[in-house]
């Protein structure tokens, strides 16, 4: 049953706090890596690592996690994910050498992967099917705070105090998050049945071999290995989904009911979001490349040309939300992701002729605006119809498809950005780069126009 709103809106809170911390961790990061190399003497090879594992023990558990989430209740696994998350946080700023940094920041990805889906799933659970979207409008805000931030933060953070507290500053934030939700976030019933273990193998194994293949993928050259990889991924992929109807009539639960994907708007709402993680992940490496090497900026003054975009999307996001509550989900995500299309055309037409920072300034606040009108409305026309004894397995699958979106966004656009640098032009190059986003948000166009706006309440 949903909250009574003064109780929901601080469960939300809390949870919010961890989720910010999460999206700020990936960006933070990556600002404090020059002075982390330098400080360690690290390889090339290794700071590249210092983010990939991070990412592929993210991505790779999300399926079980989430369905975790429905086994033991929400509240307690996105606890112990911030304690496993808090702790690594500390284990990665004392690092003594690589190899321990590496291994503590793949710790951290686990306890990452361990509460990101319960946020989704415990809003969706406490909040009536009324006001989902205005709670999901503050998620989306969350979001565009931290992409705010972590730019700067982490100029700030490094160049007065050191890399190490990039990962430090998580520690009391974790602890406020986890003394936060124990109080505010109520318990829900688990679910008894056991899931079924070939069903977690499977699952693990496939998002494995994928993630890898696409993360070391250029390095390698496209080897003939990946592609096996590739291959062997659909092969498990496959075997996953016939392994989910066995589970069901052995009595075991499905680690991802099948039943899920019947409902329409669950459906189209992962392509859309495949599409999104695509162009989230993508577009930021050459749009930094494009303002520090065409322009000369250094990292803090070509993170401060995010801002526009941030802060529409932190403004805009609330309203959107309510917005969402009485109106068409899917018709506002669709302008949405037109918009954030019709911005990056946009932006890249600005790299290619070399339009000026004013004419870049104009497309990253427009695509601030279409980020804004994504996010809830997709969310909510996402998950709203699905019953509540899906929601931990509806999120897991969400933040899954999101993730390798953004996984096979960041190895595409930047295999199309490194064969083009190589012809010449870098504005060109990075421009044209940024097209394959453009392209692939229209996808999302087509499958949210096709959502259906009539929902209901399915509790």
């Amino acid at each position: 049953m949903p909250l009574p709103e003064k109780e929901a809106w601080p469960a939300l809170i809390a949870l919010c706090i961890g989720f910010f911390m999460i999206l700020l961790d990936q960006t933070i990061v990556a600002v404090s890596t020059p002075a982390l190399q330098t400080d360690m003497g690290a390889s090339y090879n290794e700071v590249i690592w210092v983010t990939s594992v991070y990412l592929l023990t993210f991505a790779v558990p999300l399926l079980v996690t989430g369905r975790l989430g429905d086994k033991y209740g929400p509240k307690k696994v996105y606890a112990v994910g911030m304690i496993v998350f808090t702790l690594s946080s500390l284990a990665c700023g004392l690092a003594p050498d690589m190899l321990t940094l590496i291994i503590a920041r793949g710790v951290q990805g686990l306890g990452a992967a361990l509460l990101t889906p319960q946020t989704m799933a415990t809003i969706n659970r406490i909040f009536s099917f009324e006001r989902r979207g205005a709670a999901l409008g503050v998620w989306g805000s969350t979001a565009g705070l931290a992409s705010l931030a972590g730019p700067i933060l982490g100029g700030i953070i490094t160049e007065n105090w050191g890399w190490q507290w990039v990962f430090y500053i998580n520690v009391p934030i974790g602890v406020i998050c986890v003394l936060a939700v124990l109080k505010y976030v109520p318990n829900f019933p688990p679910h008894t049945r056991p899931l079924d273990p070939l069903s977690i193998i499977l699952s693990v194994c496939a998002v494995f071999f994928l993630v890898f293949a696409f993360q070391e993928g250029e390095d390698a050259g496209w080897a003939p290995w990946i592609w096996i990889m590739m291959a062997g991924s659909v092969v498990l992929f496959a075997w996953f989904v016939y392994q989910q109807r066995r589970a069901e009539r052995a009595g075991n639960d499905p680690l991802v009911p099948l039943a899920i994907f019947r409902i329409k708007n669950f459906s189209l709402g992962n392509i859309c979001i495949v599409a999104m993680g695509f162009t989230v992940a993508g577009t930021p490496l050459p749009i930094m490349m494009y303002f520090q090497q065409v322009h000369d900026m250094n990292p803090m003054h070509a993170g401060l040309m995010m801002v526009p975009q941030a802060l529409m999307a932190f403004v805009l996001s609330p309203y959107v939300g309510k917005l969402v509550d009485r109106s068409k989900p899917g018709k506002l995500a669709a302008a949405g992701f037109a918009t954030t299309s019709v911005s990056i055309v946009l932006l890249a037409i600005t790299m290619m002729f070399d339009l000026g920072l004013v004419s870049a300034l104009v497309a990253m606040t427009l695509l601030g605006i279409g980020n804004s009108f994504v996010w809830a409305p997709n969310s909510t026309s996402t998950m709203r119809d699905l019953p509540h004894q899906y929601m931990g397995a509806g999120s897991g699958v969400f933040n899954t498809t999101r993730q390798l979106g953004s996984v096979i966004g960041a190895a595409a656009i930047g295999a199309v950005m490194q064969v083009r640098l190589s012809a010449g032009d870098p504005g060109h190059a990075f421009g044209q780069a940024l097209l394959l986003a453009a392209a692939v948000l229209l996808v999302g166009v087509v499958a949210s126009m096709m959502a259906d706006d009539g929902t209901r309440d399915p509790s």
